[in-house]
């Protein structure tokens, strides 16, 4: 496994840690509230961040993300480049890709997913969707929705049609979240009607996926294994909030380190107490093993290889990683930590949300558990 980014992934990565370290600043956040920065999404996309993905791959938006993670930048980064760009790219019809990978591209369109799927979303025979999801990131900002049917069919539906209502949630981090409810509104089988769980990859198919999505070399290969469009679009899901968790991860403890730097206690800096060391080294450990962990899921979806245990992996130290971490980074400031204004607590929100969203870590681990009896070993 080498998981060194190309050279293309390191230019888009430090160019996305620019561009947040410069606009994702405390008081713009505090300006945002639950909304988002418009100005920095324009920004983002003007500087093509959001069409790069298709080229740099989850690798790369898992890099991407991991430098929004540490500045919390309230943008819909992450679910719109993967509900939408790579859903599309490696699951829709070319006549799909045409038409909606453009708009995804240029930032005009916003996509979102009402992920995972719990059976509260169901398709008649005329592609009319009944249901409703509880909580979509970002739904606020979204024009589109990739809907998973009870079926674990992928719909592609949008906010301003008949019968699809939004109303605002609050949330434990200010996602721009709303509640999801459609009543007979017209959907858009993702990948038209080939979209079978024979044709996507049921048992014993296989699932074809694009390559140089976008290039003038694109074309298409076949992706082996027992894995459809709404089991590839989760993982990948769960890989890319992973990258975002450990670049929450890190903004905190980096937020931690300067502060037991300069803060002194009979003298001393904090810094210096042998407690704190180790408190600072453990959240150390774990940030780490959540990048490593969403680092190969992402290399293993990029290459084709199997990659479901992995971005379960990668979700479970997503979440029981992640608490610890943001836990610390607060703790470690000590009274400061407390302040609910301070910049540490959206360390803490975003970390304690990553940990809810798309499964906690019990539910995760139940389900890498299910996997692996299932499939048995490689």
């Amino acid at each position: 496994m080498d998981f060194a980014p190309t050279e293309e992934q390191t230019a888009a990565q430090g160019l996305a840690a620019r561009i947040f370290g410069d606009l994702s600043t405390h008081e713009r956040l505090a300006a945002a509230g639950t909304g988002t920065d418009a100005e920095l999404w324009k920004e983002l996309c003007a500087a093509g961040l959001t069409a790069a993905v298709e080229e740099i791959g989850l690798l790369g938006l898992v890099l991407l993300l991991e430098e929004q993670g540490r500045t919390t930048a309230q943008v819909p980064f992450a679910a719109s480049c993967v509900y939408g760009l790579l859903a599309v790219a490696a699951h829709g019809t070319d006549e799909q890709r045409e038409r909606l990978l453009p708009p995804l591209r240029d930032g005009t369109a916003v996509a979102t997913g009402a992920f995972p799927a719990r059976g509260g979303m169901r398709a008649d025979g005329e592609g009319r969707l009944s249901g409703s999801v509880p909580y979509v990131p970002w739904l606020r900002d979204a024009s589109l929705v990739l809907v998973a049917d009870s079926d674990r069919g992928l719909w592609i539906v949008r906010t301003g049609d008949p019968g699809v209502g939004t109303e605002p949630v609050g949330t434990t981090a200010p996602w721009s979240a709303a509640r999801l409810v459609l009543d007979g509104a017209r959907g858009e089988r993702l990948g038209g009607e080939r979209a079978t769980g024979e044709q996507l990859g049921g048992e014993g198919g296989r699932e074809e996926r694009r390559t140089d999505i976008g290039g003038a070399g694109a074309h298409r290969e076949p992706r082996f294994g027992h894995v459809g469009a709404y089991e590839a679009v989760l993982a990948a899901s769960r890989t890319a909030f992973a990258g975002l968790q450990a670049g929450v991860c890190a903004g905190s403890l980096a937020r931690a380190v300067a502060h037991t730097n300069t803060r002194e206690q009979f003298g001393r800096p904090l810094s210096t107490k042998q407690a704190v060391l180790l408190r600072a080294a453990d959240a150390h450990m774990d940030t780490e093993a959540i990048r490593v962990t969403a680092y190969e899921a992402a290399w293993r979806y990029d290459t084709g290889l199997p990659y479901g245990p992995q971005a379960l992996t990668a979700a479970w130290w997503a979440s029981e990683a992640g608490k610890r971490v943001v836990h610390a980074g607060q703790h470690l400031h000590g009274g400061t930590g407390a302040d609910l204004d301070h910049p540490v607590h959206r360390h803490f929100l975003w970390g304690r949300q990553l940990d809810a969203y798309l499964g906690c870590g019990s539910e995760v681990l139940q389900e890498l558990g299910q996997s692996l009896v299932k499939e048995g070993p490689e």
